[in-house]
C-alpha cells in the first residue's frame, strides 16, 4: 500500500481539488489495493450529513451518502419508483449494498479486467497506452458507444434505473449546478480516463427524481449467475398505457456501453403505437442499428434484442 494523506470533511463545500473522495469505498479501496488508483490525498465525506431521502416538491432528493440498501427499502421509492428498488436489489451483494452509497455508485469506475491488470495496456489507467481489450477477451465488453480507445462497460444497475427515471445529479463545487444523469457520464471517445463531467473540487451532493409517473416498471438483468455479477445486458423499462396504445415509455440499458445507455429514438418509435411483435422488432432494430461486437461479445447483440422484446411485452401487457 502506498502512503496517502487521509482527512475527514464536515461539508461538501470547499473540497481540495487535488483530493480523491471516499465514502463507502466499495470500489475505490479495491482499486487502491491493486494499485490501479494511487491517490495521494483521500477526503472522507461520510460525516457531511448527506444521508437522507427527502421530499423535493413532487419528487425526491436522495443524498449522496444514502446507502444502496436503505434506498432500495425506502417506502417512497418502493411505492413510486419500483424500478429503482428492483435495480438496486439486483446489484452486487447484500454486504456491498450495505456500504455502497448513491454518489459512490454513480462514481464507480467504468472498467474491465484489463483495467485491473496493471501489466496490460489501458487508456483509462494510462492515457495513450492503448487498449489491451481490443484483440483480447471481450465477452463482457461494450457493443454500443465504443471507441478505438476503450470498450469497457459501466457496471451500475442503479444508474440504469435512474436514467429511465430522468434523474438529475446535484453537484456542489465552485459553481453549484444540476446535470441530467443522461449527460453526467461520458462516452470514451479519445479520453476514456475522463468518465464523468465532474471537475476538480466538485462532488455529488444528491440525486433528484422528478414526480412519479406510475405505469408498469421493470428491471431485467441478464447475467452469468444469480447474484454478485455484472450485467451482460440489463434493461430498466417504464411504460404507461393509454387506451391500448403506448402513451409513455422510458428505456435504459446497462452492460452494453461505457455509460448507462438511452436512445430516445427507440422510445419515440414506440409512443402512440399499439404493442405488437412487429413493433418491438422495429424498436430492437433501431436500438441495435449501430451496435458492434468485438469477437466474444457479439452474442450480446441478439441477447439484447431478445431481452428488449421480452421486457416490452411484459410492461405493455400488464395492468398496474
Amino acid at each position: 500500500m502506498r502512503e496517502f494523506v487521509y482527512s475527514r470533511a464536515d461539508t461538501l463545500k470547499g473540497l481540495p481539488p487535488d483530493a480523491t473522495i471516499i465514502a463507502g469505498g466499495t470500489n475505490l479501496v479495491d482499486l487502491m489495493k491493486h494499485e490501479v488508483m494511487t491517490p495521494g490525498k483521500l477526503v472522507d465525506i461520510t460525516g457531511t450529513g448527506q444521508d437522507r431521502v427527502e421530499c423535493d416538491g413532487d419528487g425526491l432528493r436522495i443524498g449522496t451518502l444514502v446507502r444502496n440498501s436503505d434506498l432500495a427499502a425506502h417506502p417512497d421509492v418502493r411505492r413510486d419508483y419500483p424500478v429503482l428498488t428492483r435495480a438496486l436489489l439486483a446489484g452486487a451483494s447484500g454486504q456491498l449494498r450495505n456500504m455502497a452509497t448513491t454518489g459512490g455508485n454513480l462514481m464507480q469506475r467504468t472498467r474491465c479486467p484489463y483495467f485491473y491488470d496493471t501489466r496490460m495496456a489501458c487508456n483509462k489507467r494510462s492515457p495513450g497506452a492503448g487498449c489491451a481489450a481490443l484483440g483480447g477477451i471481450t465477452r463482457n465488453h461494450a457493443i454500443l458507444g465504443t471507441s478505438p480507445h476503450c470498450i469497457a462497460t459501466h457496471p451500475s444497475d442503479m444508474a440504469v434505473a435512474l436514467l429511465a427515471l430522468d434523474a438529475e445529479v446535484e453537484i456542489v463545487g465552485p459553481s453549484p449546478r444540476r446535470v441530467p444523469l443522461a449527460a453526467f457520464h461520458r462516452l470514451p471517445e479519445d479520453t476514456p480516463h475522463l468518465e464523468t463531467v465532474l471537475q476538480p473540487g466538485e462532488a455529488i451532493a444528491a440525486v433528484r427524481l422528478p414526480a412519479p409517473v406510475g405505469g408498469i416498471q421493470r428491471y431485467r438483468k441478464v447475467r452469468d449467475r444469480a447474484s454478485f455479477a455484472f450485467a451482460l445486458v440489463s434493461i430498466a423499462a417504464i411504460a404507461v398505457m393509454d387506451a391500448g396504445r403506448i402513451g409513455r415509455i422510458a428505456l435504459a440499458f446497462g452492460g452494453v456501453a461505457h455509460k448507462p445507455w438511452r436512445d430516445r429514438s427507440v422510445e419515440n418509435l414506440l409512443i402512440g403505437e399499439v404493442p405488437s411483435p412487429e413493433l418491438f422488432s422495429r424498436a430492437a432494430d433501431a436500438l441495435l442499428s449501430e451496435a458492434e461486437g468485438k469477437g466474444a461479445n457479439e452474442f450480446k447483440i441478439p441477447l439484447l434484442r431478445r431481452t428488449l422484446t421480452a421486457v416490452l411485452h411484459e410492461v405493455t401487457e400488464e395492468t398496474p
